[in-house]
């Protein structure tokens, strides 16, 4: 009867946690369909395409508001061709200068960042950038999540399969951070965190283990958060 017991005590860890290896296989899907709790911002983390892609491909304009339902392009729409006319010259007219303007660049209106460890621990998982997205750092349960950075909590729930409970936090134009398998979130969407700010609480992974899964996306995509956190 005891282990009985435990086999269902694990077996609930392992359903009600996730782990981010766990996610519903979207590679190669050419269409995603809105389910309730999404966000663009989620669905660009969970395709990995980042949401401004998946804004571009759709027409979608700010604030990215979805509907449940809504079936969403996650390739880029190839654009139909238009016959070419000859350009006619006309009389008087000055020819305009060919010299072109210089880019306006996101990455100049962009501030520095300043990232802060989210929890204190000890990293027992690396990234690896194919399976491994983030870092997995050790805790206890109940431990303060802090927000790395300061931004907007553009998700808060738990609809991403193998996260558990998620946040997802934009920072700027380029990037996103994530607190995955966290016992309680204490911010919700839309709010303004500041860098330092506790936002969760600490949960267990399918290990059982307590810790937070973290990630940081570029553009969309998991870099190595070891790279841009202190030592």
């Amino acid at each position: 009867m005891r282990l009985l017991l435990l086999l269902v005590v694990s077996f609930c860890l392992l359903a009600c946690s996730g782990s981010p290896t766990r996610t519903r296989d979207l590679k190669g899907a050419r269409y995603y369909i809105v389910e309730a709790g999404d966000t663009l911002y989620s669905v660009g983390f969970r395709t990995g395409f980042g949401y401004k892609k998946i804004a571009r491909w759709n027409g979608i304009r700010s604030p990215y508001k979805l509907s449940v339902g809504k079936k969403l392009k996650l390739y880029s729409p190839s654009k139909k061709k238009s016959k070419w006319k000859k350009p006619v010259k006309k009389k008087g007219t000055k020819k305009k200068s060919t010299k072109k303007k210089p880019a306006v660049t996101y990455s100049t209106k962009l501030k520095k960042l300043y990232w802060r460890w989210p929890v204190k621990g000890r990293v027992i998982d690396g990234f690896s950038g194919t399976d491994k997205k983030g870092i997995n750092i050790a805790g206890k349960v109940g431990r303060k999540i802090r927000a790395a950075e300061s931004g907007v909590v553009v998700y808060s729930g738990s609809s991403l399969v193998g996260y558990g409970r998620l946040l997802i936090i934009k920072h700027n134009y380029l990037y996103l951070s994530a607190y995955a398998q966290n016992r309680r979130l204490l911010v919700k969407e839309g709010q303004k965190v500041k860098r330092g700010q506790v936002i969760a609480e600490m949960g267990v992974g399918v290990s059982a283990k307590p810790l937070l899964h973290f990630e940081i996306r570029r553009n969309g995509n998991p870099v190595n958060p070891m790279k841009y956190l202190p030592r």
